[in-house]
């Protein structure tokens, strides 16, 4: 079975209810640094500890809060960061152990998703930019 390593923790998704307050608080209360992404528009917004923080989205406030499938606000899903060579080794291993997952290219990242038994979404992430066009980004 292909083997892979997690290095940590890369980000949390939330949706929030005001992103411009929402940025607000993680910048003036946790002292996170905004890092807004020309190629991703106005949403997310990350709000980064060096490597590690959090993603903010903009709640989809008509969902419905406890439907599954809901956008409104929450956790939406939670990432962890690999290297290039442990994200093909951890698509390896999700078929060899037939785990349904979508693969998604976020021009900096690529991302496979999947569900853990208690339908949580759950992201590997891999950075496929040089580091410094993603993490010093403004």
């Amino acid at each position: 079975m292909s083997e892979f390593e997690i290095n940590g923790l890369d980000h949390v998704a939330i949706r929030v209810k005001n992103l411009e307050a929402a940025i607000g608080w993680y910048e003036n209360v946790l002292g996170l640094k905004v890092c807004k992404l020309a190629k991703w528009g106005e949403s997310p917004i990350f709000m980064l500890a060096g490597k590690t923080g959090v993603a903010l989205f903009s709640a989809g406030l008509n969902d419905t809060e406890l439907d599954p499938l809901s956008k409104n606000v929450g956790i939406d899903h939670y990432a962890f960061n690999v290297t290039r060579e442990n994200f093909i080794k951890a698509k390896m291993r999700y078929d060899k152990l037939d785990i349904d997952y979508e693969f998604k290219d976020h021009f900096y990242f690529h991302s496979i998703y999947t569900k853990d038994r208690d339908g949580h979404t759950v992201e590997l992430t891999t950075l496929v930019v040089d580091e410094k066009s993603f993490y010093l980004s403004e």
